[in-house]
């Protein structure tokens, strides 16, 4: 058995790809529209033939999903998580459980998905303004 993808449904595509690609650093691997059903699925990896992201956009979908706490979340090894962490904040993304650590951080993307966010390897050094910067929201 292989772990293929895991679906998230979004409402707003360009928002979606801007923080899973430009912020995150996925790469769309594939693309599909359907007129008849009305929907377009996105997937992006890591890198190729890596688990895939399924981005579905419902075309007629006119309010938020409601969010279940069952899903959890998804969670990416990153090589440098303060980078990471300052990329997407500077990308307007809110840190809501900052890495004080130097290991873990929580971010939400656009639809709310909870992103968990995970430094490869050895914790780094403890670093500011992360070490004092509080968690806030959920995650």
């Amino acid at each position: 058995m292989r772990f293929l993808h895991s679906m998230l449904r979004v409402r707003d595509v360009d928002a979606s790809l801007h923080f899973f690609c430009d912020l995150l650093g996925l790469t769309e691997t594939r693309r599909r529209d359907s007129e008849k059903g009305r929907y377009t699925l996105i997937f992006l990896a890591t890198e190729p033939g890596a688990p895939e992201i399924e981005l579905t956009h419902n075309w007629d979908q006119p309010n938020a999903y409601s969010g279940g706490r069952n899903f959890g979340h998804l969670a990416f090894a990153v090589q440098d998580i303060y980078a990471i962490c300052e990329r997407l904040q500077a990308g307007g993304v809110t840190i809501l459980r900052p890495p004080r650590d130097g290991r873990m951080a929580f971010v939400r993307s656009p639809d709310d998905i909870s992103v968990e966010l995970l430094q490869d390897g050895e914790p780094l050094p403890l670093k500011e303004p992360w070490l004092s910067m509080p968690s806030t929201g959920q995650w």
